[in-house]
This record gives C-alpha cells, structure tokens and sequence, in this order.
C-alpha cells in the first residue's frame, strides 16, 4: 500500500508537476513540503490543499476492521 506522500508524487508525475510548483500553489517552500513527504506527516489541511493544487478530489474513510465496513 502506497503511503500519502507517494500517492501524491505518482500524482505529481502523470501531471507533469513538480514539488516546487505544488509548494507554490499551496503556499509553502519546497523544503517544507519535501520534510512532510518525507517523513509522510501531512495534515488533513495540508491534503486538502494539495488535492485542491492538484485539481484532484480528496476522500478520507474510516473503515471497521472487523466487518470492512467503510464508515464516511
């Protein structure tokens, strides 16, 4: 299972976008964005961000573990 981070980065690279254009369009340097990927501590403000950059929809699910069950 791919982390946050290197879902984005696959993102990233369809679309021919590089770090720094997504540190720009979200309003940080690219050394800040580049630590977050990193060590994968993106906030959910962050994400959001980044989808919207992006143009992408973000989902964000809780699911049950014992029953599968998707809780939205």
């Amino acid at each position: 299972m791919l982390t946050t981070a290197e879902k984005i980065r696959v993102i990233l690279r369809r679309k021919g976008i590089t770090i720094t254009d997504l540190a720009n369009a979200t309003g940080q340097t690219r050394q800040n964005l580049t630590n977050k990927f990193s060590r994968d501590n993106l906030t959910e403000n962050d994400m959001r961000a980044i989808a919207n950059a992006l143009g992408c929809d973000l989902q964000i699910n809780f699911v049950d573990r014992r029953s599968g069950e998707i809780v939205e």
